[in-house]
């Protein structure tokens, strides 16, 4: 069961290609800073965008660079079954340790057919599977009933659930017979309440710039220092909606260039972050101590 301050990880680019060296050097801060896993290729991964063979060079790079210390979950999702297969194939091969599985995008696939979609990818890959639900993005959002269907294929092995919603959370794990089945929060803004129902952390977009607030705020509530983690939860609301000024990744990654991190670059149709929003962002930064700027 995957726990803790997980980190969807930035792909940071130069010249338009993937910048390895900075990707293994972010792999690195997030470790010295106790992160508890990394997803690369996730949507702040700007997976939509990378190529086959950039989305296979990114997992392999942050495999390699994470050498067993912490999980691995790679992002191997696609609104194409065979597509998704294909990667969370390799994600097995080069030994990650789970696949990272979006809901099909665009093609609005009802109930019956998520649910074969899912289980087509358990039978054809005996590799972990935690389905990723985001119907913001995706246009389709797969219910709780759902969920907890695919919670009887051993190989299926929790949901990041990004509706927002603590109701969604508690109705996930009221379906779910089985224990080692976690749901990890998809939202930084609503971690802790999430935990307060059974949720077991989150996959984390704030965690890129601030990775030892978010860990702290889940060690906290683990250890039942329910003070602690409350207080956290407060003083990263601020940074969590600086993480949404524009559409993500925009915003994490114009703040890891103001921390010195990566090159301001990302890929199209995305762009640069506006200067009216940088402006804001730059004093949220300043007020979490880190830019001086």
């Amino acid at each position: 069961m995957f726990r803790g301050s997980i980190v969807a990880i930035v792909t940071p680019f130069s010249g338009g290609q993937v910048d390895e060296e900075r990707l293994r050097e972010l792999v690195e801060f997030h470790l010295s800073q106790g992160t508890h896993g990394i997803v690369p290729c996730g949507t702040t991964g700007e997976s939509a965008t990378l190529t086959y063979e950039e989305h296979k060079h990114v997992v392999g790079v942050v495999v390699d660079q994470v050498k067993g210390r912490v999980p691995v979950i790679a992002g191997s999702g696609s609104n194409s079954t065979a597509e998704a297969l294909e990667l969370t194939r390799f994600a097995k091969e080069v030994r990650a340790d789970a696949a990272l599985v979006i809901t099909p995008y665009y093609n609005k696939p009802p109930q019956e057919c998520l649910y074969q979609h899912y289980s087509y990818l358990a039978k054809e890959v005996d590799f972990p599977i935690v389905i990723y639900n985001v119907p913001s993005r995706t246009g389709v959002d797969i219910l709780p009933k759902t969920i907890a269907r695919l919670a009887n294929i051993p190989q299926i092995i929790g949901v990041k659930e990004a509706t927002g919603s603590v109701r969604r959370t508690t109705d996930i794990l009221a379906l779910v017979d089985r224990e080692d089945f976690c749901v990890l929060s998809g939202d930084d803004f609503i971690v802790y309440p999430l935990m307060c129902v059974g949720a077991t952390g989150v996959i984390s977009v704030v965690a890129n710039v601030v990775p030892r607030m978010m860990a702290d705020l889940v060690e906290s509530f683990e250890k039942g220092d329910h003070s602690k983690a409350r207080e956290l939860h407060y003083k990263l609301q601020p940074m969590c909606e600086a993480m949404f000024y524009e559409t993500n990744p925009i915003p994490v990654k114009a703040a890891l260039v103001e921390m010195g991190l990566i090159q301001d670059e990302v890929r199209l149709p995305l762009c640069s972050m506006s200067q009216a929003n940088r402006e804001r962002l730059r004093k949220v930064l300043k007020d979490f101590g880190l830019t001086q700027r």
